[in-house]
């Protein structure tokens, strides 16, 4: 995963879309598979923070 410094809202979401797609596949082992889901839980994190701070941002100028 890329440092959450460098990292957009839109490269998160096409790395979650990348991650089910390989977990859709059933081609990874057990191992691998929890790797890949500990990954997508971090980045669903990181992509409600980015919604969430997105949100707070058009309330701000709309009350302005």
């Amino acid at each position: 995963m890329n440092n959450e410094n460098e990292m957009t809202y839109e490269t998160a979401i096409k790395r979650l879309e990348e991650i089910v797609d390989t977990l859709e596949k059933n081609e990874v082992s057990l191992d691998d598979s929890m790797k890949l889901f500990e990954e997508g839980t971090k980045l669903t994190a990181f992509c409600s923070s980015k919604l969430k701070e997105a949100e707070q941002k058009i309330t701000e100028l709309t009350k302005e």
